[in-house]
């Protein structure tokens, strides 16, 4: 039921491209950058986001993504990989009061 509730909401937004480019930016900030091997997903999650211009990247990942002690180190290795990182932060992050 809550999926189901979850997909409608999801319906009419776009989908994002998997590109080559993200997929090199992902491996880059795991064998170069702030990311440990074990989050190669999150890696690639940022890395899409990234490389397709979005603005802010909505995570619950505190432990790879919304995190303040490598969110510094993540920014610096997108920027270094030639892209302008999005705002990473939790949904709270941007709800109205």
């Amino acid at each position: 039921m809550l999926a189901q509730q979850r997909q409608q909401v999801l319906q009419g937004i776009p989908l994002l491209e998997l590109r080559e480019d993200a997929l090199s930016l992902a491996t880059a900030l795991v064998t170069k950058g702030p990311l440990p091997p074990k989050a190669a997903e999150d890696a690639l999650h940022l890395a899409v986001a990234t490389v397709n211009g979005m603005d802010y990247l909505l995570t619950w990942n505190f432990k790879h993504l919304a995190n303040a002690t490598i969110r510094f180190q993540i920014e610096r290795a997108c920027r270094l990989n030639g892209y302008e990182p999005p705002i990473i932060c939790a949904p709270l992050e941007l709800m109205e009061d």
